[in-house]
């Protein structure tokens, strides 16, 4: 039977087209309540199971998420594999907006976020290998899967991790630039390295939103956010029913 896979959704996410939903479950883990409820449905009979990794009514901010207790739960689910969806600004010219980007890398710029499940046990610390953050053969099929359907994505790039909610300075930015970072996002950490902990394939789409501070000379409005997240979000839906309708009969 083909393990379910899971899709943790970040802002701009809501239903996925041809989403068949069976049921809702709400877990409490060792680590707290899940930001919501796990949905598990099909999607081109592909078991599927999302999780609004804001809250169900989109109001949990990137410092304030249960990172541990949403992954923790997706693995309890039986899911083997995540997609994470995450709005980002562009840094890099080639990120630009209502793109799609499938980073190969990271750097962590968060702080004081519960970003472990090691040490409850002291007679046993697991150092995890995090040399390549993503799941290589996740991210290939996804990446696959964009170039077929002719979708505008950016395969590759370095996704920096910010702590929030406020958005960057223009200073900032520079220096993310200038450590090689291609976007900028507030959810992509502690994320996925709880998923390395777990054994969890894990995969970030990100959806480029807005120029990164800075980048563009004007200022950033919610007004342009959301229309580029729109846009992105349709890319997004487009690629999920596509993967799903691929992967239904086999692992990744």
């Amino acid at each position: 039977m083909t393990a379910p896979l899971a899709i943790v959704g970040g802002t701009g996410f809501t239903a996925i087209a041809g989403f068949h939903e069976g049921r809702r479950e709400s877990l409490v883990t060792p680590y707290g309540a899940p930001s919501a409820p796990l949905v598990h449905g099909t999607l081109h009979d592909r078991p599927v199971v999302t999780l609004q990794r804001h809250g169900a009514r989109g109001n949990i901010p990137p410092h304030r998420v249960n990172y541990r207790a949403n992954l923790w739960a997706v693995q309890h689910c039986g899911a083997r594999d995540v997609i994470a969806i995450a709005a980002v600004g562009g840094i890099a010219a080639a990120a630009s907006p209502g793109r799609l980007v499938f980073p190969e890398q990271l750097v962590d710029y968060t702080y004081g976020r519960e970003h472990t499940f090691e040490g409850s046990d002291p007679a046993s610390v697991r150092h995890v290998d995090f040399t390549h953050p993503y799941s290589a053969p996740l991210r290939a099929r996804l990446v696959q899967t964009a170039s077929r359907l002719g979708l505008d994505a950016l395969d590759g790039g370095v996704y920096g991790a910010t702590q929030g909610p406020r958005l960057e300075t223009a200073a900032e930015i520079a220096k993310l630039e200038r450590d090689g970072c291609t976007v900028v996002g507030m959810t992509g950490m502690p994320e996925a390295a709880l998923a390395r902990e777990l054994d969890l394939g894990y995969a970030c789409c990100a959806v480029v939103v807005n120029p990164a501070a800075g980048k563009s000379g004007e200022a950033i409005t919610m007004d342009v956010i959301r229309a580029n997240l729109q846009a992105g979000m349709q890319r997004v839906d487009e690629l999920l029913v596509e993967f799903a309708r691929t992967t239904a009969k086999d692992e990744v």
